[in-house]
This record gives structure tokens, C-alpha cells and sequence, in this order.
């Protein structure tokens, strides 16, 4: 019910915002795209909007933002062009509540990159082959893509070095979308969370060294399945870090084979925060009827309720996660498996890490991996601490300056590789407490 309610308060904004007529949603075509192949189309010299500059491009533009406050909703539906600000932190799209999405990606091979969106009443960044996403419904409990109808996906895209913070959703959101990379970004105050990957299968997305902070929960990861890999990101000081689950409200179930590796996940109890819809709270890591994944030498710290929880969704059990080389240290509880419902898992297990408490004890040993998926997994139950109430997205605290794109002003457009590269998993580190600490306004202790 929280998560209904939620989703349908954004969409309530959204509505107004289109009867009123307050956000631009596409452009005019005023302006000049200067003569040649592969240009730089500049705002506001060649054209008076970002929207116009981006109606004027053709594959392999470059639009490039001058520094400012632009009022408007941006959506590309030309591939493979780019859309970069001259300054990550100057260059500022901000949605004033009047509309659902700051800028939406419906063409393959898009890159967005050194720019900032914000107050947006549902995402900061939409990219998606869903007609019905991109055109602004509300989301999961409304249904994008119910019906028996096929997924449509969006093949390629990049996302780099953006800023999205105060989105009544999601701050950078990937949906029904394969082939992509969503990397050195910030994201802050998502009333849902501030990264979210879904319906994908498979997906071949790559979510890589973003930090992610004062959100509901950090990263989500639903029904993304197949090469899904969120490598080397900092998700501290939210009200959950991350959550790998299957869900009934998108297509593609059940969620499986992810790889989450080398992450930071710490201190996920931050009360300045949005209420997570389901009341989650003080939790690293939580997998919920995800099945297949591996959660490799990552630093989970700090959580005070659980470090790592495995349960299961409704019908959905949790199969054969594999628990790596990953340390806890002061959590509630390391790690604990619990499944509220008749839906147990299997085949769950855990080798080579450095943990202290399990629920139930003595986990490690009883759950070692290799285990077949046929083999229950035992459960138990931990005194799991109540969620203070939070705040509204609107008064998440403003992020500090974060990095800019290198060379923003003399590279060219960018070119989005039809797959990306994947990750070698035996290279991915244990990362340390200061992970991407410059950028953040959470710290560990």
C-alpha cells in the first residue's frame, strides 16, 4: 500500500504538470544546426533550448549546453547523438514539479553526460523502449507494459558524470533498456531510489562507479536479469543500499544472474532521507525472490539493521545466491535469511567471507558454497528495528560539486558501443571505506 500511495502522489503531480502546460516537451526546431556531418550544436548560440538543439540533430551530434537553469523536459528520440553540459554542476535541468521527467532517452545508442537534473515529480533520467514510460505513466503499481503484449527494449545507451537529485522517483532510470552504462553519476533524494535498473533480460548493463545517497534506497535492480553487473559504486548513507528483486508489477520474472561486486554499502539508516515504500530501513543489502546472483567482495558496513537479508516475494523463492569474499563489519546482523511467507529458499550459500553474526547462526558452515539448488535454505528471525519517519524528496539536502566530464568542451560526441564491455569479476576489488568518498556528503565512521 506505501508503494501504491507513493506512486500514485507522483502520478498525480505529473497530471497536473501536463494539464497546465509548465514543462516543454519536445522542440520547436528554432535555431541553426551548423552545415556538416557530426557538428556541435550549441545552448544557446544555435539554438534557444536544449529541446531545439536536440530536434535539430542528426546521428552523431553533439548538443552542448552553456551554463544555466533550463525549465524544460528534454526528449531525444534521435540515435546516436549526445547531449552534454559544458559544466556538470552549471548546467542545471530543473523540472520545478511541473513535470514527470527531466530528460527522456527513446532512441538507442543516446549518451547523456556532465549535467544536472532535478525536481522532476518522477525521474531524473528516463531511458526506455516502453512507449507507455516515455510518455510519462506513472510507473510499476500503474503498469508501463501489463497486457500480454511483448517487451519492447531500447538497444544502447550511456549515462556519465550526471547529477540527478530531488526526483519523486527514480533519480537515473533504465527500464526495458539492454546494452547500456550507467557510470560516474550522482544521485541523490529519489523518493524510490536513486539508481534503478528493470525489465531487462538480458539486460547487458553495466551501473559503475556512481555514488548514491540519501535516497530511499540507493540501487534497485527489478527483474533485471542476464550480464547485470553494479560494480564499484558507493551506496552509503540511504535507508537501503541496494535491493535485487522480482517483481509482479513488471515483465520478465523472476529477477536472476546479476553480479554485485566491490561495492561500498554502509551506514544505510540516514533519517534525512524519503520513506522507503515498504519500510525498509537500516539494511545493506536486500534480495528479495532474486534468484542466481553473486555478491562478490564487497564492504558492507554499518547497516544497524542487516548487513545482508535474502527473503523471498510472495511466490517467488530466492535460488542459488552465492555469498563471496565480501566483509561485514557492524552491522545488526551480518547476515540473515528470512522467509516471512510459505515461499522458502534454495540453494543459497555463502564461501570466504568475513563475517560475525548470521540469522540463523552459524550460517557459514551450514550453507557452504557449492550448494545444489534443490537444498533448503534455513531461515530465521532478528529483532529488526522501526523506521523513524523521513522527509520529502524536495528537502533532501543539495549534493556538493562533483566531477566533471574530462574534456567536456573539445570532445566530440560520444560514440555508445552497440554491447558494452563487461566486467572481468576476478579484477573487481574489496573496495575501502573511502570509495568515492570525495563527492559524497555521507562519510563512514
Amino acid at each position: 500500500m506505501a508503494r501504491l500511495a507513493l506512486r500514485v502522489v507522483a502520478a498525480v503531480l505529473a497530471t497536473l504538470a501536463l494539464v497546465v502546460g509548465c514543462g516543454d516537451t519536445g522542440g520547436s526546431g528554432q535555431g541553426r544546426r551548423p552545415s556538416g556531418a557530426h557538428v556541435t550544436i550549441r545552448v544557446p548560440g544555435d539554438a534557444p533550448t536544449i529541446s531545439d538543439a536536440v530536434s535539430l540533430a542528426h546521428r552523431g551530434d553533439l548538443v552542448l549546453v552553456a551554463p544555466g537553469v533550463y525549465h524544460e523536459s528534454v526528449r531525444i528520440d534521435t540515435a546516436h547523438i549526445t547531449l552534454r553540459g559544458a559544466s556538470r554542476d552549471k548546467v542545471v535541468i530543473d523540472g520545478r514539479l511541473q513535470q514527470p521527467n527531466g530528460v527522456v532517452v527513446a532512441a538507442p545508442g543516446v549518451a547523456v553526460e556532465n549535467l544536472t537534473v532535478e525536481n522532476n515529480t518522477q525521474n531524473g533520467v528516463l531511458v526506455t523502449g516502453s512507449a507507455k514510460a516515455s510518455a510519462g505513466l506513472p510507473g510499476r503499481s500503474g503498469g508501463y507494459d501489463t497486457g500480454d503484449e511483448p517487451v519492447t527494449f531500447l538497444k544502447s545507451f550511456l549515462v556519465s558524470h550526471v547529477t540527478a537529485t530531488r526526483n519523486g522517483l527514480y533519480g537515473i532510470y533504465a527500464f526495458s533498456a539492454q546494452n547500456g552504462v550507467i557510470e560516474h553519476s550522482y544521485a541523490s533524494g529519489g523518493a524510490d531510489s536513486g539508481i534503478y535498473v528493470g525489465q531487462c533480460r538480458p539486460c547487458h548493463v553495466v551501473v559503475r562507479d556512481n555514488v548514491a545517497e540519501l535516497n530511499a534506497v540507493g540501487y534497485e535492480g527489478t527483474n533485471a536479469s542476464g550480464d547485470m553487473y553494479v560494480v564499484g559504486n558507493r551506496l552509503v548513507g540511504n535507508r537501503v543500499g541496494l535491493t535485487t528483486d522480482s517483481d509482479h508489477q513488471e515483465k520478465l520474472l523472476p529477477q536472476e544472474d546479476a553480479v554485485i561486486a566491490g561495492n561500498l554499502i554502509a551506514a544505510n539508516q540516514e533519517r534525512a532521507t524519503p520513506v522507503q515504500a515498504d519500510g525498509g530501513w537500516g539494511t545493506g543489502i536486500g534480495i528479495d525472490g532474486g534468484s542466481h546472483n553473486q555478491f562478490i567482495r564487497n564492504h558492507i558496513a554499518g547497516n544497524s539493521n542487516v548487513g545482508l537479508v535474502i527473503t523471498a516475494t510472495a511466490d517467488i523463492p530466492p535460488v542459488g545466491n552465492q555469498i563471496v569474499d565480501n566483509t561485514f563489519t557492524g552491522n545488526g546482523v551480518d547476515v540473515g535469511w528470512t522467509f516471512p511467507t510459505a515461499t522458502r529458499g534454495r540453494g543459497n550459500c555463502l564461501r570466504g567471507n568475513d563475517l560475525r553474526t548470521t540469522v540463523p547462526a552459524r550460517l557459514a558452515t551450514a550453507a557452504s558454497c557449492p550448494l545444489p539448488d534443490r537444498s533448503p535454505s534455513p531461515a530465521g528471525k532478528w529483532a529488526v528495528p522501526t523506521a523513524p519517519g523521513g522527509i520529502p524528496f524536495t528537502e533532501v539536502a543539495a549534493p556538493g560539486p562533483q566531477p566533471q566530464f574530462p574534456h567536456a568542451l573539445t570532445t566530440g560526441a560520444t560514440a555508445v558501443p552497440a554491447v558494452p564491455a563487461l566486467p572481468d569479476t576476478a579484477g573487481i576489488p574489496l573496495p575501502s571505506a573511502s570509495l568515492l568518498a570525495a563527492g559524497a556528503r555521507v562519510q563512514t565512521s
